[in-house]
């Protein structure tokens, strides 16, 4: 029986350095050993042969190991640590299997990242018309990975600057605001607002009274108007009439007529009749407290009432809602007030008198027949405080000079010296009390004496009379002396018999 052994392994390749090393071994072998001859000593030749391969091979090692140092001090330069020779980061391009579970690259062809479900992957879902994904943290290549190109997610038919397959089409998606990614410049056209902030009830009172004061100076509603709406007023609307009434109320007649006149001109602007409304009822639950700085209040407001529902600023019913549901007394004057007044004046559609006939917005014409409507009633009654009262209501102390004009040429028109002794006695009055300025008063007296001569066609007399006014006058010190030698005086002129000689006799 005849065994048949196995050949023995042929003997690994060796290549580059490592081959020729081993044929200089060999031959230094053979030329040692001489084959399966004895061993021979060297010729010259063959010694200086091998001396020339050590030395080739003593050439090749120290070039290796200067082009080794060379690299590891260039990368020391470079400020990044060099790895260990010895650890896995030192051996490059080493494509040796990792704890024998295959090399980490996958081959060509082969299908590592296998497509995911429709279900799974939000641009695969987009294409099949589905919307939404299943999952948060990734697609396509994991928890953490995210898709580079859409060929992964799309089955194909990718590439640069390729969006899908032929034919793909893709719905508008919103975009997502919490997107880290989100422009809002880039969304299309932006709108810019400028927001005012709602005006809190204290910061409204700050804003509205310095307001009111100066509108009380100037008169002019639309001013008031343009500056309410930059305010946002929001839900305090019925505060500003409010407010305006409350600060009228402790003022002049003149304000109360410029605030009412401000309320007819918001409607329509500012606020609805409503608000108005709203004000009006707030100002009659705090009637209580107006009375203890201005006892009239309950009598001014219901002027005030009758005079908004007569310029359209009230609803017509607003009487209406307070019919058997007023329990403060204060409030039901103020409401009954307000009805008689519009029971009588139910023909005029403005109560443009409910204030009184005061203040420079008034027609001159106005202020002159309301002076002497003073004036007689004053000739008739003999109260001195009464028409001081209604002259301070008329509220034109720059006007105050027409009222010594009418006085003066009124005790001229007059009979009997009644009219002058009460006439001196007003004025008298008056300048004591300061209501009438020595500048009126000059003037009212300079107006007469330049008048005088039309005045003496109508009154003879005039100027007699007028010469007894000044001189009671100025002793009960009302005019000075210098305006009191200013009083023309006409010299009658007599011519005598001839006996005198023609001479003229004062």
């Amino acid at each position: 029986m005849v065994l048949s052994l196995p050949s023995p392994p042929p003997p690994p390749r060796l290549q580059g350095a490592d081959q020729a090393n081993y044929e200089d071994e060999d031959l230094a072998g053979e030329l040692m050993d001489g084959g399966d001859e004895e061993p021979r000593a060297w010729t010259l030749q063959e010694k200086a042969l091998h001396e020339a391969r050590l030395k080739a091979k003593a050439k090749r090692r120290l070039r290796r190991t200067s082009s080794r140092d060379s690299n590891r001090e260039s990368l020391s330069e470079g400020g990044e640590p060099l790895p260990d020779p010895s650890s896995p980061k030192g051996k490059s391009h080493n494509r040796k299997s990792r704890m024998g579970k295959g090399r980490g690259l996958p081959k060509k062809g082969s299908d590592a990242h296998p497509i995911p479900p429709a279900s799974l992957c939000p641009l695969r879902a987009l294409a099949n018309g589905q919307s939404g994904c299943s999952r948060l943290g990734g697609c396509c290549l994991g928890d953490t990975a995210q898709p580079t190109s859409l060929s992964l997610c799309l089955g194909g038919a990718g590439g640069k600057g390729v969006w899908g397959a032929p034919g793909v089409v893709y719905s508008y998606q919103e975009p997502d605001a919490r997107d880290p990614n989100y422009d809002e410049v880039a969304q299309g056209d932006t709108v810019y607002a400028t927001v005012v902030p709602e005006l809190e009830e204290e910061e409204l009172e700050k804003a509205v009274q310095p307001m009111m004061k100066e509108y009380f100076e100037h008169g002019d509603t639309l001013e008031v108007v343009e500056l309410l709406r930059e305010l946002n007023l929001g839900g305090h609307k019925a505060s500003v009439p409010s407010l305006a009434v409350a600060l009228s109320l402790e003022g002049k007649a003149s304000h109360r007529e410029l605030t009412s006149r401000l309320l007819s001109d918001l409607v329509g602007k500012v606020m609805s009749p409503e608000d108005i409304a709203a004000a009006f009822d707030r100002t009659l639950s705090d009637l209580p407290d107006l009375i203890l700085d201005t006892p009239e209040a309950p009598q001014m407001l219901g002027q005030f009432i009758a005079r908004a529902v007569a310029d359209h600023a009230l609803p017509l019913d607003f009487l209406e809602r307070y019919k058997g549901r007023v329990d403060c007394e204060h409030a039901r004057a103020a409401l009954d007030r307000a009805a008689i007044l519009l029971r009588i004046k139910r023909d005029v559609n403005r109560l443009d008198n409910v204030w009184g006939v005061g203040g420079g917005q008034r027609p001159v014409k106005h202020l002159i027949k309301e002076m002497n409507l003073l004036l007689r009633e004053y000739l008739l009654s003999g109260e001195v405080s009464e028409a001081e009262h209604c002259l301070r209501q008329l509220e034109v102390p720059h006007f105050h000079h027409e009222l010594v004009y009418e006085a003066v040429v009124m005790v001229l028109e007059s009979t009997g010296d009644t009219a002058v002794a009460m006439m001196v006695r007003l004025l008298k009055v008056l300048w004591e009390t300061g209501l009438v300025t020595l500048d009126q008063m000059n003037r009212g007296f300079q107006r007469v004496y330049d008048e005088l001569g039309d005045i003496s066609l109508d009154v003879p007399l005039a100027h007699s009379i007028l010469e007894r006014l000044v001189d009671l006058c100025f002793e009960e010190g009302v005019i000075t002396k210098q305006l009191r030698d200013a009083c023309p005086a006409r010299g009658r002129k007599r011519f005598v018999s001839e006996g005198d000689g023609g001479q003229i006799k004062p």
